[in-house]
């Protein structure tokens, strides 16, 4: 199997709080790291209360603080609610005390919701429209200095933060390839799009002095554990997520419910479906079997696997069980 990665969104729990769910987060990555996962990253988004990595640069800082060789980042900073020059100086800072461990993946949502976004100091005119020159902007920032340079990151500059370009639609596809940056796809929640852009992104990848050919990441919910019927309670947790979501009503992670699916009706049945086509849920060899078609499918370089489970400890063994799926445990 190709390899795994995790994508941490710090989910708060109904009945728990951030600091646990931050300690929760600490505790995946140790076991991330002891069980051959490539890397660990954690998402940028504000106004959430079941997700505990608004602040994603310190929370970075910590879990590559808690780990020794795993790779850390962002998946993503949305990279509109920030000056490309603080970005340079966080992921300078970070990689500098966590040498060659660092990595810095990029998207143009702003996380959250416009009135979310207007609290996060920067106007909302043209943020969007100015995402790839704030992504050439960061990657200047970032190379060594010329002598007559003005302004320097510091730390930053010189640091080699590796950058890719995430995304749920072609546009992420075609900036990656034209810069010739590594793609992530959010195939974990909005994967409509995601055979197009795969395409789009292979087929116009120009070789740059950071990536020779097209690499691909692929985001993907894993609920693993030793039954089927036990992995499917357990996805039951973020279903209710999704349609607390999109009806208006974000919180904390639901605990499983029994029967939840069955009990909703189409239209909720379908959105969710439709949202979480990608994901594997099962046994060790039901996961085993549906990734292993994913990755047949897609063609992907990595998965970056999520599982939104309300208990820490079913999320550790859900991760357990891949690691054991693709033979890397």
């Amino acid at each position: 199997m190709i390899p795994l990665s995790i994508l941490d969104l710090a989910p708060v729990p109904e009945g728990s709080d951030v600091s646990q769910s931050l300690a929760n987060t600490l505790d995946l990555a140790r076991h991330a790291e002891r069980l051959g996962y490539r890397r660990f990253w954690l998402a940028e988004h504000h106004n959430m209360p079941g997700i505990a990595s608004a602040a994603t640069s310190v929370v970075i800082g910590a879990v590559a603080a808690a780990t020794e060789t795993i790779r850390v980042g962002a998946g993503g900073v949305m990279l509109p609610n920030h000056a490309p020059l603080v970005i340079a100086e966080q992921f300078g800072t970070l990689n500098a005390l966590h040498p060659g461990r660092i990595d810095l993946g990029l998207g143009r949502a702003p996380g959250s919701d416009q009135a979310t976004a207007r609290a996060l100091r920067r106007t909302l005119q043209g943020d969007v429209d100015a995402f790839p020159q704030d992504v050439m902007e960061l990657m200047q920032w970032f190379a060594p200095a010329t002598p007559d340079q003005r302004i320097i990151a510091n730390p930053g500059e010189g640091q080699n933060v590796p950058i890719w370009i995430l995304g749920s639609s072609t546009y992420g596809a075609q900036l990656a390839a034209h810069l010739g940056l590594p793609y992530a796809f959010a195939s974990h929640f909005a994967p409509g799009e995601m055979m197009r852009a795969l395409d789009i992104y292979r087929e116009t990848f120009r070789p740059s002095a950071y990536l020779d050919k097209p690499y691909v990441m692929l985001g993907y919910n894993v609920f693993a554990a030793d039954t089927d019927e036990a992995a499917r309670l357990l996805f039951t947790s973020v279903q209710q997520a999704f349609v607390n979501l999109r009806t208006g009503r974000p919180g904390k992670l639901p605990a499983p419910v029994e029967g939840y699916y069955e009990r909703l009706d189409g239209a909720a049945r379908g959105m969710i479906d439709a949202a979480l086509a990608c994901s594997a849920v099962g046994s060790l060899e039901t996961v085993r079997a549906t990734t292993e078609a994913f990755i047949a499918k897609t063609g992907a370089d990595e998965l970056m696997v999520t599982s939104q489970i309300w208990d820490p400890t079913a999320r550790v063994r859900s991760i357990e069980l891949l690691a054991q799926a693709a033979g890397q445990a």
